[in-house]
């Protein structure tokens, strides 16, 4: 969809919207995913001995938060969602800021990782560019960005009343190359399944020491 069709207010209202009307059912079908493989991925590729920061990119109910916290991190987390961020802040305790992706508002080389859990597919592709810098500026420097999302190739639209875009390999790498990153591995997920069957790409980003 050319971005010039695109309604920005509209994609998002319609899609935090969607998670506002369904924060409780969402945390009850969601608290139990193993994203085991996810945590490892970001939390092996930080640098230095810690004490480590890491914004939960689109936190949600807070499942995230809560085990980074238990790992002695300085967790904080990020949502679109009110009733997320209500929800994530009284469960974890953690500083939960009420931001929208397409008008973050993050400080300069703030945090050592970014997660990014199966949230920056609802970034219509026009405004990624700019919201990847945003993210490669408030990491420090050798700063790790994680980044899980559903993959497909590459249409963007709604699905009910949720934005997205599934993005193939290709297409991911070059937007974050773009943005100043350079890779450092990237899977595929559920783990032990054929390709076809792998609906989810993670990979990780390191900006420039």
């Amino acid at each position: 969809m050319p971005s010039d069709e695109l309604d920005l207010d509209h994609i998002t209202n319609q899609t935090i919207g969607h998670y506002g009307r369904s924060a409780d059912s969402f945390r009850q079908g969601t608290w139990d995913h193993d994203v085991t493989q996810n945590y490892h991925a970001l939390l092996d590729s930080l640098e230095g001995e810690g004490p480590h920061s890491v914004l939960d990119l689109g936190c949600g109910p807070g499942r995230d938060l809560l085990y980074f916290k238990s790992k002695g991190i300085e967790a904080i987390g990020l949502d679109g969602t009110a009733e997320f961020v209500e929800m994530a802040h009284r469960i974890t305790g953690c500083a939960v800021w009420h931001q929208n992706f397409l008008k973050l508002d993050l400080p300069d080389a703030r945090f050592d990782g970014i997660f990014a859990n199966a949230s920056l597919f609802h970034v219509p592709k026009s405004e990624l560019p700019r919201v990847l810098k945003e993210l490669y500026a408030t990491l420090k420097p050798g700063g790790v960005l994680f980044s899980s999302n559903p993959r497909g190739d590459n249409r963007e639209g709604f699905n009910g009343e949720r934005y997205g875009c599934h993005h193939d390999l290709k297409c991911w790498r070059g937007y974050c190359t773009d943005a100043g990153f350079t890779e450092v591995h990237h899977y595929y997920r559920p783990q032990g399944l054929p390709r076809d069957q792998q609906g989810w790409l993670a990979s990780v980003w390191r900006k420039s020491a």
